[in-house]
C-alpha cells in the first residue's frame, strides 16, 4: 500500500502544470486576438497589451486604436481611416469584446459623419443658372 501523504507533491506538480498550460493557452489565444486588432489598425494602432491575473495568468488584452477628429480639410482620408478603424475592431471575427463593438461603432459614426461633409460639401460648390 502506497502512504499517499508521502506523494503529496505529485498532485502539487499537477496543479501547476495546469496553471501553466493555462497560463500558455491563455496567452496564444489573447495574443492572437489583439494582433489581429493590431494588424489591421496599421499605423493608428498602438502595442499589443496583455492583463494578468494576479497568480500571473493572462486574463485580456487591448490595443488602443487612434479614432481621430473629422479633418475637415481631407474628408476622404477620414473615411478612408474610418473604415480601417471599423475592420481593426471586428478583424478577429470571433470572440468579439463589447470594446471591440463599441469601437467598430465609434468609426461608423465617423465614416458617416465624414460621407456626410464630403455631400454637404460639394453640394455647396454647385452653382444654379438662373433664366427668367
Amino acid at each position: 500500500m502506497i502512504d499517499v501523504k508521502n506523494y503529496a507533491f505529485l498532485g502539487q506538480r499537477s496543479q501547476e502544470k495546469k496553471i501553466e498550460n493555462l497560463k500558455k493557452e491563455n496567452y496564444s489565444r489573447i495574443y492572437a486576438h489583439e494582433a489581429a486588432h493590431k494588424n489591421a489598425a496599421g499605423s493608428l494602432g498602438g502595442p499589443i497589451v496583455i492583463e494578468y491575473s494576479p497568480q500571473g495568468i493572462p486574463i485580456g488584452g487591448h490595443v488602443n486604436i487612434r479614432i481621430p477628429a473629422l479633418n475637415r480639410e481631407n474628408p476622404d482620408e477620414t473615411i478612408s481611416q474610418a473604415k480601417q478603424i471599423k475592420r481593426a475592431a471586428l478583424a478577429p471575427v470571433t470572440d468579439l469584446s463589447d470594446a471591440d463593438l463599441n469601437v467598430a461603432r465609434q468609426a461608423e459614426t465617423l465614416l458617416s459623419e465624414a460621407e456626410s461633409y464630403k455631400k454637404d460639401q460639394s453640394k455647396s460648390g454647385e452653382t444654379l443658372d438662373l433664366i427668367g
